[in-house]
């Protein structure tokens, strides 16, 4: 657990209540986003639409989260974490209660890629990254860590309940009873969490914080005119590209490949939850060993993990699933915190969230471009075989950046 520079108890424990909400924010945001995967063939199947119609919902959902990072995080610098939470919550309550009386594909357009995409990014890294870093110094990178580990829990936890909740009750019973548990969970959260000193910060960082305040500091225009801005971003965008080309099919890959839909779902939660652990422990790997070696070591375990795939496609084992699912686990999103970590501290400042925004957003622009991408290859082709190949591709190409930027490789 981060440790906070205080004494105070009052103080450890806001510090804590800011981390556990920020997980709380993100297990629920992306976990529910990431519950579409076991809504593909169920849609598909009632109402005949083609994977990469269906796989579009989620890339306009996380071109939406992607475009709007930015504005989060101008609004989260602005109006502070319980109007973007709150926000957030809310909007995505409502639209998974709603998406379960649907019938058109551009409603599904409308509510799951637009507003789960606007609702995703309020509920975010974005801001978390922002409040993080009122909270924590020296172990920022272990605090980022174990709130990027709640999209592995939110794997985990909500991907097979919605495949259970599909099973027993059908789809549209299965998003309203999502949408109904994130309703309920948004007073609760408005009523319990102690905003005001949430927002406030460290007290030990208030000082440093007002004297960075007065000065100019980092800006937007002046960060997009560093290498390591952009390298950051092709870092996010081809891990993100490489990454959902494979994630948003997993579900449907394994079902097609024999496998049952609860089978192939628990799969995908397992990966999930051993994510959770390599994602929470990135930030004490970048510490001890550098985070060049760190996310170069997961690159390959990732790609070692597709390979494990293009196996399962030619000859499908419980054997290879297991392999599949401790390989690629063991790796999965262990960049996005230790990417996240470098932005915060490298641009550390008033405007940290809003240029954070802007290098977040090439994350959920890769994601939904590899998940269009997926969806598309797969109608082309008929198999998930190139979308693989393709995948290692963008895998290589997002690791390059630790290694050709001198700021990125050297970074400490």
């Amino acid at each position: 657990m981060p440790q906070v520079p205080d004494d105070s108890s009052r103080t450890r424990r806001t510090a804590l209540a800011a981390l556990g909400l920020c997980f709380a924010l993100n297990m629920f945001g992306r976990g529910m986003s990431d519950t579409y995967t076991v809504f593909l063939l169920p849609l598909q199947r009632d109402f005949g639409w083609s994977r990469s119609q269906l796989t579009g919902v989620y890339s306009l959902y996380l071109l939406v989260s992607g475009f709007t990072s930015p504005l989060v995080g101008h609004v989260f610098d602005r109006l502070g974490p319980r109007w973007v939470y709150g926000a957030g919550l809310a909007l995505l309550g409502a639209a998974f209660f709603l998406s379960g009386s649907l019938s058109g594909l551009w409603q599904f357009y409308v509510l799951i890629g637009t507003a789960v995409g606007v609702g995703a990014a309020l509920t975010g890294m974005v801001p978390a990254s922002g409040l993080l870093s009122r909270w924590y110094r020296a172990r920022l990178s272990t605090a980022i860590g174990v709130v990027f580990s709640a999209v592995g829990a939110g794997a985990i936890t909500l991907v097979p309940l919605s495949q259970w909740l599909v099973e027993h009750y059908g789809w549209r019973i299965a998003y309203r009873a999502l949408g109904a548990l994130l309703i309920v969970a948004l007073p609760v959260m408005l009523a319990a969490v102690p905003w005001r000193r949430i927002a406030t910060g460290h007290p030990g960082y208030r000082a440093e914080v007002r004297e960075t305040t007065s000065q100019e500091g980092w800006t937007l225009r002046a960060a997009v005119r560093t290498r390591i801005y952009w390298a950051m971003g092709q870092a996010f965008f081809c891990t993100a590209t490489g990454m959902f080309i494979i994630i948003v099919q997993t579900v449907a890959f394994l079902i097609d490949a024999g496998f049952s839909p609860l089978a192939a779902a628990s799969a995908f939660g397992f990966v999930g939850m051993l994510s959770v652990a390599s994602v929470t422990g990135s930030g004490l790997l970048s510490e001890r060993f550098g985070y060049r070696q760190t996310v170069s070591a997961s690159f390959v375990g990732t790609a070692t993990g597709i390979g494990l795939l293009m196996l399962l496609s030619r000859a499908p084992s419980t054997l290879l699933l297991i392999a599949y699912v401790v390989t690629f686990g063991l790796c999965q999103g262990v960049r996005g915190p230790i990417i996240s970590s470098v932005c915060t501290r490298h641009f550390a400042g008033p405007r940290v969230a809003t240029i954070y925004g802007t290098v977040y957003a090439m994350n959920a622009l890769g994601a939904a471009f590899g998940s269009l991408m997926g969806g598309v290859l797969h109608d082309l082709t008929g198999n998930y075989r190139t979308g693989f190949v393709v995948a290692l591709c963008f895998v290589a190409l997002a690791a390059a950046p630790f290694w050709s930027v001198p700021a990125l490789r050297n970074f400490r």
